[in-house]
């Protein structure tokens, strides 16, 4: 597959994947049809939700959105905000999965299970590890395993809420500020968008992949005693979870102010979609509504592959590098999703900022691939480096640079 470079304004570059044409998309017509090829009308979803999104994420196609950007109490769902955090902080290694942390007395008053909402039962002076933290966090949505890593990690829950905030707003998080860990009730102050959930979801599962498969779909969680001695057993929160197939994560939310609300995910034939609903009245609405717009999504709409991982897609030039240039590469199987039957084409070009400025981290995002369905909104997904370029300011590689941008050598 060839990439020829299209235009390049204002410092941004678009490249134009030139293989892929209407044919690769579209079957042939007919011989004796000369009816043009046509897309398929856009499915209709009916929904009563007041807060509602589904987004492929293996094309970035938002399939249905409803108050999307609308600011709301997150409750629970606050969570996958801590475990990112905290996963980031793992995959860096500021943070190990053995290292333990002792639950305080001063905690344990504050978020036990009399008082502090969804819980693992922890008990005042017990260690546990940063591995069982993330499992009682996510599975259970315990309130105290949100207020042990923030205490254990940085010293107490708002330093850590500051830490959040910081890595929301790297994240593109524009809409949304934490005020807590776990998402209880803080008189209005954490606040997020449908769309920015969705941003965070997709994020953690593209940046921690083994972390997501080994946390967020264990079906229950054993820990802790009851007074009898018996081992205190839960099942995962998660309302789809062993109900509709391919279901694998991530964190449901409820707050009398909240409502009830979900950011779930699933997996099918490789493709995968991450949803929102908010205020609902009741589980099972929310339960039900979920399924729903998840089985529409997966039956009404399909992807068709557009590049496969690990596939080159262009360059971009760099500046002050020990390389005078970067190959960009897709870091999973990329897809078009189009309404099932869409007989259309699309267009299909990488943007990247040109040139970049040294240093550039391998597998790091430094471009899109834009992929416009006939008829359909462009579908976004990112593209990273294949390799790293270290800066320098030693006088070969600037000539040597200069020479590239004269011959193209």
């Amino acid at each position: 597959m060839n990439f020829s470079r299209v235009l390049t304004r204002a410092g941004v570059t678009a490249v134009l994947f030139a293989a892929l044409s209407a044919a690769t998309l579209a079957p042939a017509p007919a011989r004796g049809d000369a009816t043009p090829a046509r897309p398929a009308t856009r499915p209709l979803y009916v929904t009563e939700a007041p807060i509602v999104m589904l987004k492929d994420a293996d094309s970035g196609a938002i399939l249905f959105s409803r108050g999307a950007d609308k600011r709301f109490a997150p409750a629970s769902m606050t969570k996958v905000m801590t475990a990112y955090v905290v996963l980031d902080l793992i995959a860096k290694g500021e943070l190990a999965r053995d290292q333990q942390f002792t639950m305080t007395e001063a905690l344990w008053k504050k978020w036990n299970g009399s008082t502090g909402g969804s819980t693992m039962f922890l008990r005042a002076g017990e260690k546990v590890s940063v591995d069982q933290l993330l499992k009682g966090l996510i599975t259970v949505s315990g309130n105290d395993a949100a207020a042990l890593l923030a205490a254990g990690i940085d010293g107490s829950e708002q330093a850590f809420v500051r830490r959040m905030n910081k890595v929301a707003a790297e994240l593109g998080m524009s809409s949304s500020r934490f005020g807590t860990p776990n998402g209880w009730p803080d008189g209005g102050v954490t606040k997020v968008s449908a769309a920015d959930l969705i941003t965070l979801a997709d994020r953690l599962i593209r940046d921690f992949p083994a972390d997501y498969d080994r946390y967020f779909a264990i079906p229950r969680l054993q820990h802790g005693k009851a007074p009898d001695s018996t081992p205190i057993v839960q099942p995962n929160r998660n309302p789809i979870l062993g109900r509709f197939a391919g279901a694998d994560g991530l964190k449901t939310g409820h707050t009398a102010e909240a409502g009830y609300c979900f950011l779930g995910s699933a997996r099918r034939d490789g493709r995968r979609l991450i949803m929102v609903v908010a205020g609902m009245g009741s589980e099972k609405a929310r339960r039900d509504e979920a399924e729903r717009l998840m089985r529409w999504g997966f039956e009404e709409w399909e992807g068709r592959l557009v590049a496969p991982a690990g596939k080159v897609v262009g360059h971009l030039d760099v500046n002050g590098g020990t390389a005078p240039m970067v190959a960009v590469e897709t870091p999973l199987p990329i897809r078009v999703t189009v309404p099932k039957g869409f007989s259309g084409g699309y267009r299909a070009v990488m943007r990247g900022r040109a040139p970049q400025s040294a240093p550039v981290g391998r597998r790091v995002k430094v471009a899109d691939l834009v992929v416009t369905p006939t008829g359909l909104p462009p579908q976004i997904t990112p593209l990273v480096a294949t390799s790293g370029v270290e800066a320098t300011d030693s006088l070969w590689s600037r000539s040597r640079t200069g020479l590239y941008r004269l011959t193209g050598r």
